[in-house]
C-alpha cells in the first residue's frame, strides 16, 4: 500500500493547515465562549473550495478525492472542530447525497451553490424519539397532488439556522416501515418551517445546532430525492461517508491536542528540567502518538476504499469508533500534561477535550458503530 500523498493531496493539506492557523486560530476561543458561528470563516472555506471538496467541478466543487477531504478535515479540526463539523456535514452528507442520488435539476438548482460555499446545507435525520435510528421516523410526509406535506420535529441539527437547504428524512408509508421512508430537499423560507432554539452545548459550541419544526410544510414532489421509499437507503449510504468525516474530525482534535501537549512538554520545567525528560510524560506522549497514527491509518483505509468504489461500510465504522475514542483519550492526557494550565481556556486543550466527546455521539454512537461492524463481520 502506498502511503505517499500525491501533489494535489499535499497541496490541499497545506492550504487547509494555513487557513486553520491564519484564519481560524485567532478567534477560536472567543467563538467557543460566545457560541458564535464562524460565518466569515465558512465563507472563506467555500472560496477555497473546501465546502464542496469531493463534488465534481461541473457542480461547483473542487473535484477531489476522499483522501484529500480527510487531510483537509484533520487540519481544520486541529484548530477548530466547530468549523470542521459545518464543513463535514456540507461535504459528506448534503453535497455527496445530492450529487450521487439527486436529479440533474436538483444538482443545478441546489448542489452548485452548496458545493461552491454560497449556501450551507443541513442533514435532518435525528428526532426526539429516534436519534440515529433512521427506521423510526415520526416526521411524516403525506402525498398531496404534486406535493408532499411534512409534519414533525428534528433534533440536534448541525447548521440548523445558518443553512439554506435542508435534507429532511420523513415517513410516507408507515405500513412499509423503513421501505416507506423518503428524503426531501426543503428550502429555509418554506411556510410552516420553523427553526427552534439553539442548543447550549458542552463542546463544538460555535457550531449551529438547533431543533427544527415542520407544520404542514408543502414540498414539491420534484424535491424528493430518488424513487418513492428510497429515504432509508439514502440515509444509510450518506451516513457511511459521514462517519469518515467525523472520524477525521476526531483525528484532528486528537492531533491538535497532542501537538500542543508535545510543545508544552518542552516549555514547562519541573524538578530542574523540561517535563519531556520525565519518563512518565514520554510514556503518555508515546501512547498518544501511537493511537493517533493508528486512527489515521484506519481513516485513510476507509477513504481509500471509498475512492476505489469498494464497500467501505465496515472500514468507516471502525475508523469512526476508534478515532472518536482516541480523541477522548488524547485530549484527557493533553489536559493532564498541561497540569493546572490545561484547565485554562487560553491553552486550548480544555476546549479540545469538550469537543472530543461529541465525536463519540453523532453519526451514530460508539455502540451503533459496533452494531454496524458486527453486522458486516457476519455477512
Amino acid at each position: 500500500m502506498n502511503f505517499d500523498f500525491n501533489e494535489e493531496q499535499k497541496a490541499v493539506q497545506i492550504a487547509a493547515r494555513d487557513f486553520a492557523q491564519t484564519e481560524l486560530l485567532p478567534g477560536v476561543i472567543e467563538r467557543d465562549e460566545l457560541q458564535k458561528f464562524p460565518t466569515n470563516e465558512v465563507k472563506k472555506l467555500g472560496e477555497l473550495g473546501l465546502m464542496g471538496i469531493m463534488t465534481a467541478e461541473q457542480y461547483g466543487g473542487a473535484g477531489m478525492d476522499t483522501v484529500s477531504y480527510v487531510l483537509a478535515m484533520e487540519e481544520i479540526c486541529k484548530v477548530d472542530a466547530s468549523t470542521g463539523v459545518c464543513m463535514s456535514v456540507n461535504n459528506s452528507l448534503v453535497c455527496w447525497g445530492i450529487e450521487h442520488f439527486g436529479t440533474e435539476e436538483q444538482k443545478q438548482k441546489y448542489l452548485i451553490p452548496l458545493a461552491s460555499g454560497k449556501l450551507i446545507g443541513a442533514f435532518c435525520l435525528s428526532e426526539p424519539e429516534a436519534g440515529s435510528d433512521a427506521t423510526s421516523q415520526h416526521t411524516t410526509a403525506i402525498e398531496d397532488g404534486d406535493n408532499y406535506i411534512l409534519n414533525g420535529t428534528k433534533n440536534w441539527i448541525t447548521n440548523g439556522s445558518t443553512a439554506s437547504i435542508y435534507l429532511v428524512i420523513a415517513q410516507t408509508h408507515p405500513e412499509l416501515k423503513h421501505k416507506g421512508i423518503n428524503v426531501f430537499i426543503v428550502e429555509k423560507d418554506t411556510p410552516g418551517f420553523v427553526i427552534g432554539k439553539k442548543e447550549n452545548k458542552m463542546g463544538i459550541r460555535a457550531s449551529d445546532t438547533h431543533s427544527l419544526m415542520f407544520t404542514d410544510v408543502k414540498v414539491p414532489k420534484t424535491n424528493r430525492i430518488g424513487e418513492d421509499g428510497f429515504g432509508f437507503k439514502f440515509a444509510m449510504q450518506t451516513l457511511n461517508g459521514g462517519r469518515i468525516g467525523i472520524a477525521a474530525q476526531a483525528l484532528g482534535i486528537a492531533s491538535g491536542a497532542y501537538e500542543r501537549a508535545l510543545a508544552y512538554s518542552h516549555e514547562r520545567k519541573s524538578f530542574g528540567t523540561e517535563i519531556f525528560n520525565h519518563q512518565i510524560i514520554q510514556f503518555k506522549l508515546a501512547d498518544m502518538a501511537t493511537k493517533i497514527d493508528a486512527a489515521r491509518l484506519l481513516i485513510l483505509k476507509a477513504a481509500y476504499l471509498k475512492d476505489q468504489h469498494k464497500d467501505y461500510t465496515e472500514a468507516a465504522a471502525m475508523a469512526k469508533l476508534f478515532a472518536s475514542q482516541v480523541a477522548m483519550d488524547v485530549t484527557i492526557e493533553a489536559v493532564q500534561i498541561h497540569g493546572g494550565y490545561g484547565f485554562v481556556k487560553e491553552f486550548h486543550v480544555e476546549r479540545m477535550m469538550r469537543d472530543a466527546k461529541i465525536t463519540q455521539i453523532y453519526e451514530g454512537t460508539s455502540e451503533i458503530q459496533k452494531m454496524v461492524i458486527g453486522r458486516e463481520l457476519f455477512k
